[in-house]
């Protein structure tokens, strides 16, 4: 598809990243990783309040967990558990690259622009992550979830990802595939394209215009009319 975005490719002096349903195909494995860990405990699961945290981090994914399945739902427990089983899928390969990555790079790379990686995953397991798959010689920096002090929505891990590029935010083009990463890039002021993977964009996304692109393929193509 040809990508039209209200910016043009030499607007964008710097790209930030989410990682996991963005660069990595690992939100599927993640849910169904969950659904087993409440499987092994022997405590319900649905798969809507997986849904329901994706793109947060771990500090406030237990509020939404006891929000959908109660104030007494064993979080610590599940938390143990999924960190178990999802540790074994990282090291067994199993997670995969999500269609047009390396052509991606291979546009950054040709041109080059900086870029950082900015995920709501603790940097002990995002760093094991990347370099399961080459990816993390690939990128200039990250900025994990266990690094900033609020979380997405909230538009820290954003800031300091600009910060870390030394490029100003409304320079960065944010690429996410969550509500909750779109919103956090929305509130640091920074350029931003949805890329879905397991949410759609939400009623207050589309009703501000946020683009959406089929795949980083589409992302790539952008950019590469970027000459110099």
């Amino acid at each position: 598809m040809n990508l039209h975005l209200p910016f043009t490719p030499h607007d964008v002096h710097a790209v930030i990243f989410d990682m996991d349903g963005l660069l990595l195909d690992s939100e599927r494995v993640a849910l169904a990783t969950v659904a087993d860990a409440a499987a092994e405990l022997g405590v319900p699961w649905r798969y809507e309040v997986g849904l329901a945290l994706v793109g947060l981090n771990s500090k406030d994914g237990p509020a939404v967990i006891r929000q959908h399945l109660g104030k007494d739902y064993p979080t610590a427990a599940l938390y143990d558990t999924f960190g178990r089983l999802y540790e074994l899928a990282i090291e067994e390969g199993r997670i995969p690259l999500k269609p047009g990555v390396h052509a991606l790079f291979d546009v950054l790379d040709a041109l080059p622009l900086g870029r950082v990686v900015a995920t709501s995953t603790r940097r002990s397991r995002a760093e094991p992550k990347l370099a399961a798959v080459g990816l993390l010689p690939r990128v200039h920096g990250m900025v994990c979830g266990d690094e900033v002090a609020r979380g997405k929505p909230a538009p820290d891990i954003f800031l300091a990802a600009a910060e870390r590029l030394g490029v100003a935010v409304e320079h960065c083009l944010v690429l996410e595939d969550s509500n909750a990463g779109v919103r956090g890039a929305l509130a640091a002021g920074a350029r931003v394209v949805m890329v879905p993977d397991l949410l759609q964009p939400a009623d207050d996304l589309r009703q501000a215009g946020v683009p959406v692109a089929a795949s980083l393929h589409d992302i790539a193509g952008f950019l590469a009319t970027r000459v110099g």
